[in-house]
């Protein structure tokens, strides 16, 4: 029988040895796969000629070793908190890859335990469940996302508990299909194709319409604007400086901003596709309206998980907007 009292979910991942493991069994028969690896490398680079089997053993043991404590490391904070959250209410762990069909309604607050990317995709699952996000390994992890090391979490999570925890909304983008179908992205959305074929699509925004060939549509939250979408003003900024202009302002966004910022990357001219909308915003209200003339490979996917996607193709129309629902992250 389930216990359906509230409870504490704690999201984890796979660290690289799990990954090694899930493919080659045991730590031995990896470690023999990558000194295998690394000698097929050796083997096959001019550069290497002369790298006797000696300093490949010593290369392979130390990144066995690397991974090892990075694994150890993992699994020991893991262990800490599952003491430490001992509330006398149900703790549950739950592997990202589960996050799309796991039920965070009862929870009272979640601990993401992991990179920075790992609380992105969870905050699109848990609602409006306050996300403590835990650094289980500041010497190897920068943990932008991630204020609270594992002696802060029992603290962070009782005054969750408690109502006087202090949070920080991340506006969220949304894009809702015809057919019913939903995606949201805490970073960034991209509309296109699943390989290097130009995307064929029709944009609408707002009574502005035309067709267009590109690399794909990139749309940015505030959380996201610092990332993926920095590259696009990156380049902007190369291209006016090498013609002698002034580079482009860079939009500001904080990220409980109310709006999103998109871009087509690489547009192309030609009989049959235009290059006038290429960058804006959505304000909070409106949207951007995307529909599909790809017969095939057309996708929608969120911060970068390609994994995770809906599929566009020919006659699918997306609305991508400001999500209603916000991630909430606790803070010192």
């Amino acid at each position: 029988m389930h216990d359906l009292r509230p409870g504490i979910a704690i999201v984890t991942r796979p660290t690289r040895m799990a990954g090694l493991l899930q493919r080659w069994a045991t730590r031995g028969a990896a470690k023999f796969a990558l000194v295998t690896a690394k000698r097929a490398v050796a083997a096959r680079a001019p550069a290497t000629v002369g790298f006797s089997e000696q300093a490949l053993q010593a290369s392979v043991e130390r990144e066995y070793v690397d991974l090892v404590s990075e694994d150890d490391a993992y699994h020991a904070s893991l262990s800490n908190l599952a003491q430490t959250l001992d509330f006398g209410m149900p703790v549950q762990f739950v592997d990202r890859n589960f996050l799309p069909n796991f039920d965070f309604a009862r929870y009272e607050v979640v601990v993401v335990v992991g990179q920075d990317g790992l609380v992105a995709n969870a905050a699109k699952y848990v609602g409006d469940v306050p996300i403590v996000a835990v650094n289980p390994d500041p010497q190897r992890i920068d943990g932008i996302l991630l204020p609270f090391q594992l002696e802060a979490a029992r603290d962070a999570v009782a005054g969750v508990l408690a109502g006087r925890a202090r949070t920080r909304d991340v506006t969220l983008a949304e894009v809702n299909l015809h057919d019913g179908q939903r995606l949201l992205a805490f970073n960034d959305l991209f509309v296109g194709c699943n390989s290097h074929v130009s995307a064929r699509y029709r944009l609408q925004v707002d009574r502005h319409k035309e067709q267009q060939s590109s690399s794909g549509i990139l749309i940015s939250t505030g959380a996201g604007s610092t990332g993926w979408l920095s590259s696009v003003f990156n380049m902007a900024a190369g291209v006016a400086q090498w013609l002698g202009g002034v580079p482009p302002e860079r939009p500001q966004l904080n990220w409980d901003d109310r709006q999103l910022v998109w871009a087509v990357r690489e547009p192309f001219v030609s009989r049959s596709s235009q290059a006038k909308l290429v960058i804006g915003r959505v304000p909070e209200g409106r949207e951007l309206v995307v529909e599909s003339l790809m017969p095939a490979a057309g996708v929608i996917f969120s911060d970068g998980v390609e994994a995770d996607f809906l599929e566009f193709n020919t006659g699918a129309i997306a609305n991508i907007g400001v999500s209603g629902q916000r991630a909430r992250l606790v803070v010192p």
